[in-house]
């Protein structure tokens, strides 16, 4: 199985899981190839960020919905085609668990794979 970072960045956010107040978000578009079949996952782990310095992704308030998967492999044509829809598709898994993402908000630049 290969796994492979398409698109992750991280994002000014507001969630409250298991008393922590967590105010920052890593979204990520995720594709897993395995056996001739290829599926891309839309994730987000929402995080404490409690200082400009504080990038500790903590994975209890984390989300994943598989939004494509079929026979074949990676395709830039198809990746480019979810991203259209990446934020809407992550903005529901925040929704979730009542939190919200400030798309406005980076903090870091995209990284693409």
């Amino acid at each position: 199985m290969k796994v492979v970072n398409v698109y992750q960045q991280y994002f000014s956010a507001d969630c409250m899981v298991n008393g922590v107040q967590r105010n920052g978000v890593n979204v990520m578009l995720t594709a897993t190839s395995e056996e001739g079949t290829i599926r891309y996952d839309v994730g987000i782990s929402f995080f404490p960020h409690v200082d400009e310095t504080d990038f500790a992704v903590s994975y209890d308030a984390y989300a994943e919905r598989t939004v494509y998967s079929a026979k074949g492999r990676r395709s830039k044509k198809r990746e480019e085609k979810l991203m259209e829809h990446f934020r809407a598709d992550a903005d529901a898994l925040a929704k979730t668990m009542s939190g919200t993402i400030d798309w406005e908000k980076p903090l870091i630049e995209a990284r693409w794979g």
